[in-house]
């Protein structure tokens, strides 16, 4: 069971730019009704990335990335996946994508949900870490502070991999996706820049 909720991390996090907020979320924990684990893949989106849902503006889907942050953005990808984002950033529009989580709590019950007992297929990408996590819309403008979410800050500096977006094809080319170092829980392995 995750520590008790009363140490989560508070609304202020949330108010720093996107990258930094995409960077400071590794390491940390995210439990769902007490099932998640550790962060060790994000990726940061604004509202004036041509990437980004937030890029058009306003509308139903989006709402919740022009909203208060600390708050879950959840919406399905190429409508099969659910995917969940965290809004923040100093701009309206902002969110970081958790791409990826190492299993810590629960493990049973996301090889139920997932259909696999293999922990390093059960939180490596977007979809999986939803379905894992029981995440779907029903928790879409959902604050981070409150159950069923605890987020609880990380015990250590990461070590931190940064690298281009993945799975998308406009701005793939920005160095905005970020990764705990050594993890074998990503979705996918950073490249390596000599």
């Amino acid at each position: 069971m995750p520590p008790p909720a009363a140490q989560a991390i508070s609304p202020a996090f949330y108010d720093r730019p996107v990258l930094d907020l995409a960077r400071a979320l590794i390491g940390c924990r995210l439990f769902v009704d007490g099932v998640g684990g550790t962060i060790v893949e994000t990726e940061a989106y604004h509202a004036g990335d041509a990437a980004s849902h937030s890029h058009a503006g306003i509308t139903p889907r989006t709402a919740t990335m022009f909203g208060p942050p600390g708050r879950a953005y959840v919406y399905r990808s190429y409508g099969l996946h659910w995917c969940m984002n965290i809004v923040g950033g100093r701009e309206p529009g902002a969110a970081v994508l958790l791409r990826a989580i190492e299993p810590v709590e629960g493990l049973a019950i996301m090889a139920t949900r997932r259909g696999t007992a293999d922990p390093r297929l059960l939180c490596a990408g977007p979809g999986r870490l939803c379905q894992a996590l029981g995440i779907t819309a029903a928790l879409d403008g959902q604050p981070l502070d409150a159950p069923p979410f605890t987020l609880l800050p990380r015990t250590g500096e990461p070590d931190l991999q940064v690298g281009p977006r993945i799975g998308i094809t406009r701005a793939a080319a920005e160095p905005w996706r970020f990764g705990l170092g050594g993890s074998r829980f990503l979705s996918k392995p950073f490249r390596r820049i000599d």
